[in-house]
């Protein structure tokens, strides 16, 4: 079997437990939980740059970050969830970037507020992190008819990183942000009640 390791709190590896489950490979895999705070000797033989997921094959090697692992995962079994026509691939990928990059700016916001005293924390770092969530939720708002839909990895990426965004900032998605966001919070209220989304929520 493969192994991997991941934090039930960590978007990125949440992205690739939904795409595992979504494409019935998650009875391949045995999943273990990391310390990220305090990463084991295990995850470092891994991946020495201590970060989850990493995924451990059945045969020694490991493979990481999440954009590799996803592909990895999808080479192995049809229907592709990342399209080999080169043009819906490029869109596909594009989409994933985007969620990476609104779930990097999330992560890098909350490690400020929750890692640090108050005192050493920089409040134009956490100004122009909050900037960068705010304008991307405003550009997939007014992209969401472009977001590729059906059996592509894309609507998993986006629902990774709102649902990182959900688990920790909430105030930046919702309440009175929820007028500015309604086909966007429309449409992740429904993903979210699916089996994928409730097996892997972040509590």
């Amino acid at each position: 079997m493969m192994k991997l390791f991941y934090s039930p709190t960590s978007p990125y590896a949440r992205k690739v437990r939904l795409l595992a489950i979504e494409k019935g490979l998650d009875t391949l895999i045995e999943t273990v939980t990391i310390d990220t705070a305090n990463p084991a000797p295990e995850l470092l033989n891994a991946n020495p740059l201590g970060k989850v997921p990493a995924l451990w094959l059945d045969h020694g090697e490991t493979i990481f970050d999440s954009p590799v692992i996803c592909r990895y995962l999808d080479n192995l079994k049809q229907p592709y969830w990342i399209p080999r026509e080169p043009t819906a691939e490029i869109e596909v990928l594009r989409w994933e970037a985007l969620a990476d990059g609104l779930t990097d700016a999330a992560y890098n916001l909350v490690m400020e507020q929750r890692g640090r005293p108050e005192q050493e924390r920089s409040p134009r770092a956490m100004e122009r992190w909050t900037t960068e969530i705010t304008r991307t939720l405003r550009y997939i708002e007014t992209h969401m008819a472009t977001l590729p839909s059906g059996t592509t990895l894309a609507p998993l990426a986006l629902a990774a990183a709102l649902g990182y965004l959900d688990f920790r900032l909430s105030h930046l998605l919702r309440s009175e942000r929820s007028e500015q966001y309604p086909t966007l919070l429309a449409w992740y209220d429904t993903l979210r009640e699916s089996p994928a989304m409730r097996a892997t929520q972040p509590s």
